[in-house]
């Protein structure tokens, strides 16, 4: 075993704290960890058996903790689905030692902090993060305390004495069913939701998990049944210290984090309750196998799924068989069933894996396979051929050099793990700490491969049979006919039998030999992309470089580089942007070159798979300015794959049959968009009205019919002739390999200069004091009975770091009221964010609220809100005020946690063009400098309702479907509640032609470089 991941003899039962306390147990404190992490861990049980796992990172900024307790909505009773779920949100609504129901949240949002939780099928999982050192800036200790102590004291209340505020149980309950509501039109909840609908009703997979009104309210409560009552009797059968894994990170040592663990979490009552299991049924018993089920979609999609019951591998942890089947048969190299089906146009993409169900029941093994028009009408030959490859493997021993390519790349992978957010890290952790891993192992159990046990994979291969699989076809328009509606998500559907025909064929592919089988089918060759250069020169450095260097600049390419400082990892990103304007010159344009994009992406699948596998990601699109890549993973093979994407994008062959794949595709792609919920179409039409030069998918979609194979190779010749190409290189590769990548693409691409004259302007429109404007469209979905309203405010120029810090320190004054209000109390609906819009060279604050309400009704209760927030800010505490402004700063200068997020920072900079390496620490010296009066001015001007010169935009997503809530709102807002209460001055303009309107408006100027680009020019630098 390697040095990094050595095991020392576990310590037990050792006592930390004083004799008249019940000891701690101390269960383990060496964990395998990744060579380069600088935490220490320990793992402890307290007397009353809750297990927790301390984290003490000297580094981190943001402290976290999270609890996952045994219990989710398959312990729901069958009457009231969605209970545990219920359950989730009422622990929040207030406790016994902290009565006042958000009390939580506002601890949280003052000390920088967020929380969230989940309800899954076995657990429920509830996290949060907070500032990681005290308010003084100096180290946590026992004396000193960090906000992570109140958080962990607010945070347990939720497991020892909750309140269930009958107050908060309807509002609650109503959030419930609004986010079920949010979910109702969404094909991936619809799809499971039939799945487990169609299955056994004795299992608990059966069950409709996230519950509403009607099922947790109003049917209980005609039956005489106490609801309230019930999730308290829910809590108390299921919520026991025995059953809750806690992991708790933060910058304190682990004796500090251990004892105050121990004070904090010793009262959560221990009812020693066994581990939930389901050992006496099974999701799918004989009657539920050999079913073909034909789904009709919402979204313009296609899918063959297949679903085998299959190993129950809760102990297989060391050995993992799934992993080397779902390898080989998820596999888009050569000889995959992926690379077949793509060669006879059947199939664009596929995907294969084994999932747990549940602690004493077998998991599934599924393949989901998305379809051509021409694999549907071939979905029975693509089954076949799923099972000829499983005959092939079936044939073909387990081969040992395999699973070494995947053990190997494991270890790789675990080695070089870099950190995580921290809440994202305490979630996840607490969630593994349920599964029977070695609690050595509790990092890297589920990452790492350890024994080859080919007998084990054999027996996996067996459950891959004929009689054991049931499938669904899943199709807008094939075969017609749906004869039966889905109970909870009114999914159309017809379940029958597979003729036994097919099934007969079935079989015959499933018994092939090599004789019968297609030649074209064969196991995987050995993967010429897993890195042996794994070295990484660490040279500490006192401080690290803020900002990458220019070191080429000429009149093809400008080349940034920064050699990786920080997390000394064997790994590089190289991200390229090639400016052609004529990309954007029209709709019909920017529709070639994402078919251009798309169709590089499409020639490249089978040669970058293996690419993929060892560790290797790439991407080609379009951005602002022109074509987009970028290449990124191990540096040890990352100029092989590049050259491999430049050499397609130059020599492409737009073939008809592929193209007609992929414009068909990006048809449904974009008409698609327009299906999805409303909250995430919502910000491309206000992107669309604030910018210079942009389109929205409507637009789109208008041209592409007309564009033609033809079409696109010309365009390919023509964008591909002339550019200027801009890279960033960042990580583990010295200069002298940055300059060549350069070369590289200078010298496959061999483009003309692109003069700087003719190099794009990026600008934002300017929204003139005391604008008012209104945009108002209706959704595509008829189903939707969702409005969204997003309510945007101009603050001024994103260059000006005083209107950046005052809208981020508005941020932070405005969230956690606003959500309280307008989600908690209002459950105007699910979604409710607040927060900044920053365009290309303008800042704003917006609200973005999707509900059944109509949008006018909200945009009356967002000028409420922000009516009522003047007379709270002009009250604020000096005290209060500073602590908001400490939270912005603890926000601004949290620290990036790998590499690929300081890339994405300076990345950012380079393509915005301000060059402003230093936003960070900038900003938080500016917000530093803020008074209350500056804010109370800001807040006059730039967003109190009242306010003449306040510039807003409003753009109203518009439901085709009218609830009866919506009609009741109508009458409200007719009774007082009109955004007319705060008269400014200003009446709405309505946007009726998109092009008139940005005809009246200014342009702002282009982004205004921090510095000039001179400064961080290193031509000559030495290597």
């Amino acid at each position: 075993m390697s040095s990094e991941t050595s095991l020392q003899t576990p310590k037990s039962g050792v006592d930390m704290r004083d004799h008249s306390q019940p000891p701690v147990e101390r269960v383990a404190d060496q964990l395998e960890i990744p060579s380069l992490d600088d935490r220490k861990y320990r793992v402890i049980r307290l007397p009353n058996q809750l297990e927790a796992l301390l984290v003490h990172d000297p580094e981190t900024d943001k402290a976290s903790a999270a609890l996952d307790v045994n219990a989710g909505n398959f312990s729901d009773d069958d009457e009231m689905p969605g209970t545990a779920h219920a359950v989730e949100h009422l622990l929040f609504m207030g406790t016994k030692k902290y009565p006042i129901e958000n009390a939580y949240n506002v601890y949280l949002s003052s000390h920088s902090g967020s929380s969230n939780a989940y309800t899954g099928a076995t657990s429920t999982n509830f996290f949060f993060d907070i500032a990681a050192k005290p308010s003084n800036g100096e180290e946590p200790s026992e004396t000193n305390l960090s906000p992570l102590y109140g958080g962990l004291d607010r945070f347990a209340q939720f497991f020892i004495e909750p309140l269930f505020l009958s107050s908060t149980l309807d509002r609650e309950l109503r959030a419930v069913d609004s986010e079920n509501k949010k979910n109702l039109q969404s094909d991936q909840w619809r799809l499971h939701q039939l799945d487990k609908s169609l299955s056994n009703p004795k299992h608990p997979y059966c069950h409709f998990s996230t519950g509403n009104f009607q099922v947790l309210k109003t049917d209980p409560e005609s039956k005489g049944i106490d609801v309230r009552q019930k999730f308290i009797d829910f809590h108390e059968k299921h919520y026991s210290a025995n059953r809750m894994k806690l992991c708790v990170l933060g910058r304190e040592p682990l004796d500090v984090l251990e004892k105050w663990v121990a004070e904090l979490f010793s009262g959560v009552p221990n009812k020693d309750l066994p581990q939930n299991r389901w050992e006496t049924e099974v999701p799918w018993s004989k009657e539920h196998l050999s079913i073909q089920c034909f789904a009709k979609p919402v979204m313009d999609s296609r899918e063959l799924n297949l679903y085998f019951p299959f190993l129950d591998e809760e102990l297989l942890f060391e050995t993992q068989p799934s992993r080397y089947i779902s390898h080989l048969i998820g596999h888009e190299g050569p000889g995959s069933i992926m690379a077949y089906l793509k060669s006879q146009g059947w199939a664009n993409s596929l995907s294969a894996g084994a999932y747990q169900i549940c602690p004493g029941t077998p998991g599934t093994f599924e393949c989901q396979i998305r379809l051509t028009k021409e694999g549907l009408i071939h979905y029975k030959e693509v089954v076949k051929i799923f099972f000829q490859y499983v005959s092939l493997l079936r044939e073909t021993p387990p081969q040992e050099w395999i699973f070494e390519e995947q053990k190997g790349m494991a270890e790789v992978d675990f080695k070089f793990k870099q950190k995580t957010p921290a809440s994202r890290f305490t979630s996840r952790i607490s969630a593994v700490m349920q599964r029977p891993l070695p609690r050595e192992w509790l990092l890297s159990g589920q990452s790492r491969l350890r024994k080859f046990d080919p007998d084990i994979i054999v027996k996996g291969l067996e459950f891959l049979r004929p009689d054991n699989f049931r499938m669904t076809i899943v199709s807008r328009d094939f075969p017609g006919g749906w004869d039966q509606k889905e109970k909870w998500y009114g999914t159309e559907y017809k379940a029958e039998k597979i003729p036994e025909d097919f099934l007969a064929e079935i079989s015959d592919a499933f018994n092939y030999t090599a004789a019968d089988r297609l030649l074209s089918l064969h196991l995987p060759h050995k993967n010429q992309f897993i890195p042996t250069k794994l070295e990484v020169e660490k040279k500490e450095v006192e401080q690290p470089s803020p900002a990458p260097r220019v070191i080429r600049n000429d009149e093809i390419a400008r080349t940034w580089y920064k050699k990786d400082d920080t997390f000394w990892v064997p790994k590089a990103n190289l991200i390229v942007s090639m400016t052609n304007p004529i990309i954007f010159a029209s709709a019909d344009s920017s529709v070639k070159a994402k078919l251009f994009t798309d169709l590089v992406r499409d020639a490249l699948e089978e040669y970058s798979y293996d690419a993929e596998l060892a560790g290797l990601q790439y991407n080609v699109s379009i951005d602002s300015r022109g074509l987009y890549f970028e290449v990124s993973g191990y540096n040890d093979k990352l100029a092989v794959l590049l050259e491999q994407v430049l050499i397609t994008m130059r020599d492409l062959e737009v073939k008809d049959e592929r193209f007609e794949i992929v414009k068909e595709r990006l048809t449904r792609g974009y008409k698609n968009c327009e299906l999805q919920e409303p909250f995430s179409q919502i910000g491309d039409f206000v992107s669309w009205l604030t910018s210079e030069h942009e389109y929205v998918v409507e637009q789109l979609v208008g041209v592409l019919p007309g564009i033609t194979a033809e079409g696109v190779r010309h365009f390919h010749k023509q964008v591909m002739s002339q550019l200027h190409i801009e890279a960033y290189v960042h990580g583990n590769v010295y200069k002298e390999e940055a300059l060549k990548f350069t070369d590289m693409i200078e010298n496959v691409l061999k483009p003309r200069v692109l003069p700087k004259d003719e190099w794009p302007l990026i600008r934002s429109l300017i929204f003139p004091p005391g604008s008012n404007y209104l945009f108002r469209k209706t959704l595509k979905d008829p189903a939707n009975v969702n409005h969204c309203i997003e309510y945007f405010l101009h603050t001024g120029d994103k260059g000006d770091r005083a209107v950046r810090a005052k809208t981020q320190l508005l941020e932070q004054f405005i969230h956690e009221p606003a959500f309280d209000q307008l989600r908690t109390k209002e459950q105007l609906g699910y979604v409710v964010f607040s927060g900044l819009r920053s365009s290309a060279t303008t800042y704003g604050f917006r609200f973005i609220i999707q509900s059944e309400r109509t949008s006018d009704y909200l945009e009356s209760r967002i000028d409420s809100f922000l009516a009522a927030q003047v007379a709270v800010l002009e009250g604020m505490s000096d005290t209060e005020f500073e602590s908001h402004k400490r939270s912005v700063i603890n926000k601004r200068l949290e620290k990036l946690k790998n590499l690929d997020q300081e890339t994405g920072r300076h990345w950012a900079q380079i393509n915005n063009e301000y060059y402003d390496f230093e936003a960070a620490q900038l900003d938080a010296s500016q917000v530093k400098q803020l008074t209350k009066s500056d804010m109370i001015e800001f807040y006059a001007t730039y967003i109190q309702p009242t306010s003449p010169v306040r510039s807003k935009l409003v753009v109203q997503l518009v439901a085709q479907s009218i609830s009866s809530k919506a009609k009741k709102a109508e009458e409200e807002s007719s009774n007082g509640n009109a955004s007319a209460a705060y008269p400014n001055g200003t009446t709405p303009v309505l946007i009726e032609s998109v092009r008139d309107f940005k005809a009246r408006l200014c342009v702002t100027a282009g982004a205004d470089p921090v510095k000039p680009l001179s400064e961080f020019e290193e031509l000559d630098a030495k290597l």
